[in-house]
């Protein structure tokens, strides 16, 4: 059986040694270890919300999966409205089982009760527009300066209310974290 509950402290290392090997068998041991930094940072921030921090746990309590939603904002605005989805990781050998679905599924249930309206990822579109995300280019919301997307549609919102992107205006700026910069 399996179980997704937001973290707790037992898993945060646990979860940032998941996150770091998935990213570095993904794309590079490099990048492996900038998502383990930028999720310290996020813990470590403001916008850290622990409840949407989430895992999915196997039966012996091991980490299948994992998904961060964190609060973000545009040029200073929204950050009551708008949460980051970052990162996704799911162990490798259960990848393609939907965990990163059901993850993402639930941190948007969550979010939605908790009065977020929309959440921002940058990733592969096509990992991302099934669950409903749409290029932020689609609406007032840009790439900050610093921010270097392999293509424009790698920037996406997903709305939670109806017509809440439509409000957002801006440009999105990683360099809040240092990890990213």
């Amino acid at each position: 059986m399996r179980t997704i509950k937001p973290i707790e402290e037992k898993f945060f290392e646990q979860s940032l040694n998941l996150i770091e090997e998935v990213f570095a068998e993904a794309v590079s041991p490099a990048e492996g270890k900038v998502v383990r930094a930028l999720v310290q940072e996020i813990r470590a921030k403001k916008y850290y919300l622990p409840s949407l921090e989430l895992l999915m746990l196997d039966d012996s309590e091991r980490i299948l999966g994992y998904a961060n939603f964190s609060r973000y904002h545009i040029d200073g605005k929204f950050e009551d409205e708008l949460l980051l989805l970052s990162p996704v990781a799911v162990r490798t050998e259960f990848q393609r089982q939907h965990i990163s679905k059901d993850l993402i599924e639930h941190g948007f249930a969550r979010a939605t009760e908790m009065g977020f309206k929309a959440v921002l990822v940058e990733g592969n579109p096509q990992n991302y527009t099934s669950r409903g995300f749409v290029p932020c280019h689609k609406f007032a919301i840009t790439p900050g300066p610093g921010m270097h997307l392999p293509h424009p549609d790698c920037l996406m919102i997903k709305e939670l209310e109806p017509g809440a992107a439509e409000k957002m205006r801006g440009s999105v700026d990683w360099s809040f974290y240092d990890a990213l910069s």
